[in-house]
């Protein structure tokens, strides 16, 4: 599982308002991994969740920073993050299902190949091997979260897809939890289903090196499929978001277009969202363009699968309740 043109990561050390310095992303993962001292395992350390090519490190260097990066990005793992705030056996149960499903889902990852981390504070962070090797593009990040969203949901786990951004930070392995004093701690599986939550806890105490496959010997033909198919979905809602400027040929409100371009920023999303719903039902669209319009903006704005889907439910049936009033009125004075 590699891509000789996407060598870049980046790393940050402290606090993710820190710098982002640009690494060779197998290298630095690797350091982690063996507990190397330069890796800084006793400090808050994050390595970005996917990796890049050279048009990549021309934008940190032009620009000193990650943002506004738009292209391409690749990652040999797809990582997924359960977290159950306050609840640590609720995690733990969630990451076991996951888990397990995995590996009856993909039969031909061994139990070895899963990578498995306590992160540290409350949560589990889960990477599968992408042994058929997916083509970087500028979508890489969004399939990702397309697919792990398909996996939680089958399993019946909740997940944070905020984590599919395409810039991420990503806490390193074996890295210290700021708050919590614990590393970031890679689990075996008999430590994964024997072990009760605070024993784990107690093991992250301290770092523990470990090894893993950079080469899965067979790749899964079922997770190959699975990735094509979130690859379809997602080229489905584009392609339906693509239509918005045909829907009754009238123009949609302002706030509506930019929610559908660039979402909308933590503490006015909900309501956003909400209103943009409303809007799309004023003219006539169907539940489902109007979830296919929104839903992307919506996930990508940091809101979950459930919070994305309630809101917009709201939007079309306060809009339509609108709509049977104006009715209810407009007879009345007939």
């Amino acid at each position: 599982m590699t891509r000789p043109g996407y060598p870049f990561g980046f790393r940050v050390v402290g606090p993710v308002s820190e710098t982002r310095r640009l690494v060779d992303a197998a290298a630095a993962f690797s350091a982690h991994a063996a507990c190397d001292p330069q890796a800084d395992i006793n400090a808050e350390v994050y390595l970005s969740a996917f990796r890049f090519g050279g048009d990549f490190r021309n934008h940190l260097s032009t620009h000193g920073t990650t943002k506004g990066y738009v292209g391409p990005c690749w990652s040999p793992w797809l990582w997924i993050d359960i977290d159950q705030p306050g609840d640590p056996n609720a995690a733990l149960h969630d990451a076991r299902k996951l888990v397990g499903f995995i590996l009856q889902r993909y039969r031909a990852l061994n139990d070895d190949d899963l990578l498995t981390f306590f992160s540290g504070s409350k949560g589990f962070h889960i990477g599968i091997p992408l042994a058929h090797n997916p083509e970087p593009s500028p979508s890489f990040h969004l399939i990702t979260r397309r697919l792990a969203e398909g996996l939680a949901t089958a399993a019946g786990v909740k997940i944070d897809t905020a984590i599919y951004d395409r810039v991420r930070c990503f806490r390193a392995p074996n890295s210290k939890h700021p708050k919590t004093g614990r590393h970031k701690r890679r689990l075996t599986q008999d430590e994964l289903f024997k072990l009760t939550s605070a024993r784990i806890a107690d093991l992250a105490h301290e770092p523990v090196t470990f090894g893993y496959l950079c080469e899965v010997a067979e790749p899964d033909t079922e997770l190959a499929a699975d990735w094509v198919e979130a690859t379809a979905t997602l080229q489905q809602v584009r392609g339906a978001r693509a239509v918005r400027a045909d829907i009754t040929g009238r123009r949609l409100q302002r706030d509506t277009l930019e929610f559908i371009r660039n979402g909308a920023e933590e503490g006015e999303r909900h309501t956003r969202l909400f209103r943009a719903a409303g809007n799309l039902r004023e003219f006539n669209a169907s539940p489902e363009l109007i979830d296919a319009l929104l839903t992307e903006a919506a996930l990508d704005s940091g809101l979950s699968p459930s919070e994305a889907a309630r809101q917009i439910r709201c939007g079309i049936e306060h809009a339509d309740r609108q709509v049977s009033t104006t009715k209810q009125t407009d007879g009345g004075a007939q």
